[in-house]
């Protein structure tokens, strides 16, 4: 059952991005599954995925009839980790995440399936209940709606190396405002979420000058004190902010052209847990 739970999970985070949220789906459909009688499915495996995928999809409309936030960021998760036998390669990065927030929830099964593990059009068009002609329109919408859009896996060979990061992070200590300039794209956007209990100073900057002014302001205010980790989630640069042993701010890197195009802040208690353990 352990496999099952390891195999399925990528599934249900890539098209929720949420941890609890995609365990829930897989015990939900593991549940039920142990209490069906099994004598009319050939595939285990592919009828577990199905089963998950589309519980993953209906969780996800729920969700969104539900989220109250104008800045919604997924939940997330270390990719340097190994020790739960999660296959991280499956796993889509944070950027694209973040942009599939732009996708109705079939929009976004119908690309990840397609673009992240590979799926036929007809293969698609079986899992998820749709003919093919719509899983292709589903599809040529949902890519329609990503203006930014770009590969969903990374290569290390896109990122600068962790020296870069340390620098980053001397940048914003020294007060360097020339230096940290100089590293940011000229469209760099920064993105938060607090979820419910926690109110950031603002949700969506976009600009350099707005930029670097809320950068340095926020870490002076809030950060200045706290210990910093480097690491790596949803296979990209990410800083840890740590208030003696309690993670109080993950902030995940996009970079273009080796520069600092999007920093994504999570400071929501309940989206830091997993990487708290």
């Amino acid at each position: 059952m352990k496999n099952f739970q390891n195999t399925l999970f990528p599934y249900a985070y890539n098209i929720l991005g949420s941890i609890d949220d995609a365990k829930d789906a897989i015990q939900d459909v593991l549940i039920k599954y142990l209490s069906t009688k099994k004598h009319h499915i050939k595939n285990e495996m592919g009828y577990l995925i199905k089963s998950v995928i589309n519980q993953s999809i209906n969780i996800k409309k729920r969700n969104n009839k539900t989220t109250v936030n104008s800045i919604w960021l997924p939940e997330p998760l270390s990719t340097e980790k190994t020790d739960d036998n999660i296959d991280r390669d499956e796993i889509i990065s944070y950027s694209m995440l973040v942009l599939l927030e732009k996708l109705t929830p079939q929009e976004r099964a119908v690309f990840i399936l397609k673009e992240a593990f590979d799926y036929s059009h007809k293969d698609i068009a079986e899992t998820i209940g749709l003919t093919v002609e719509n899983s292709r329109k589903l599809l040529s919408r949902g890519k329609t709606k990503l203006v930014n859009y770009k590969a969903t896996s990374y290569s290390n060979d896109l990122f600068p190396s962790a020296s870069y990061m340390e620098n980053y992070i001397q940048t914003i200590k020294n007060g360097d405002v020339k230096r940290l300039e100089a590293m940011l794209s000229k469209d760099i956007s920064l993105h938060a979420d607090g979820g419910e209990n926690i109110k950031v100073v603002r949700e969506l900057t976009t600009g350099k000058s707005a930029s670097l002014k809320l950068l340095f302001y926020v870490f002076k205010t809030y950060l200045e004190l706290l210990s910093i980790k480097t690491t790596q989630i949803n296979h990209q640069p990410a800083l840890l902010f740590y208030n003696e042993d309690t993670l109080i701010n993950c902030q995940v890197f996009d970079f273009e052209n080796h520069k600092i195009k999007s920093i994504f802040s999570i400071v929501d208690p309940n989206k830091l847990k997993s990487l708290s353990l």
